[in-house]
């Protein structure tokens, strides 16, 4: 089995793909932030970061840097024509009142049924505290997670119960890896696609869990 794998650029792409015209989408610190760089011509998306900025632009060229206009990971950012920015309290109300579409978040952690692990491990020198990702995966219509597939142990971090804290419980509605695209179920992740190289079974095998299949596709 040599699967190939989507690099960081490849995965923001592939999430990017999902985001439906008119979203209202907030991407987490991290991996997510690159999505911002790849939304899909033609195609409205809205994005939010809950330090205060609604109307997000991707990452500013080399050279044109503002670092009075960054999103929640510091990193600097672009608005976007009609885009504002405003008091992170009213970002969070955003958030916890439900006018988020997708929130895109990394994660340590994430059960067969949709459990999220994201802000610590629970060891000394993790992340000291949860930040905005509660008010999010639960605030946001829709959770997606974007991460590695494996630690760098090689241990799978989609997981049938989350061991470490948890952020938020059965919020997670898909998960993009750089193996494979799933889907979280209350009967368990359910496939929608891997990467050329890595089939059903062998999938089951990273995962140690077992896999529902794709579901078919109906026509009219």
């Amino acid at each position: 089995m040599n699967p190939q794998r989507r690099s960081k650029t490849e995965l923001a792409a592939r999430v990017a793909r999902d985001i439906f015209d008119g979203a209202v989408v907030n991407l987490g610190i991290g991996q997510p932030t690159l999505v911002a760089n790849h939304l899909p011509p033609g195609r409205e998306i809205i994005l939010h970061s809950e330090n205060g900025i609604l109307g997000m632009g991707p990452a500013p060229a080399a050279g044109e840097e503002d670092y009075d206009l960054i999103n929640a990971g510091k990193q600097p950012v672009t608005l976007r024509p009609g885009g504002a920015f405003f008091h992170h309290a009213d970002s969070f109300a955003m958030m916890r009142g439900g006018h988020l579409d997708i929130c895109v978040l990394g994660a340590f952690q994430v059960s067969a049924t949709g459990d999220l692990a994201n802000w610590s491990t629970g060891e000394a020198g993790s992340i000291p505290a949860v930040g905005g990702a509660m008010d999010l995966a639960i605030g946001a219509k829709q959770t997606w997670v974007m991460m590695d597939l494996l630690t760098r142990e090689g241990r799978s971090k989609v997981v049938e119960r989350c061991s470490y804290p948890l952020t938020g419980i059965g919020c997670v509605k898909r998960i993009y890896t750089d193996l494979a695209t799933l889907e979280c179920t209350p009967q368990g992740v359910r496939l929608v696609e891997t990467v050329d190289g890595l089939s059903l079974e062998g999938l089951e095998r990273l995962l140690r869990l077992p896999v529902l299949p794709v579901l078919p596709v109906t026509g009219a």
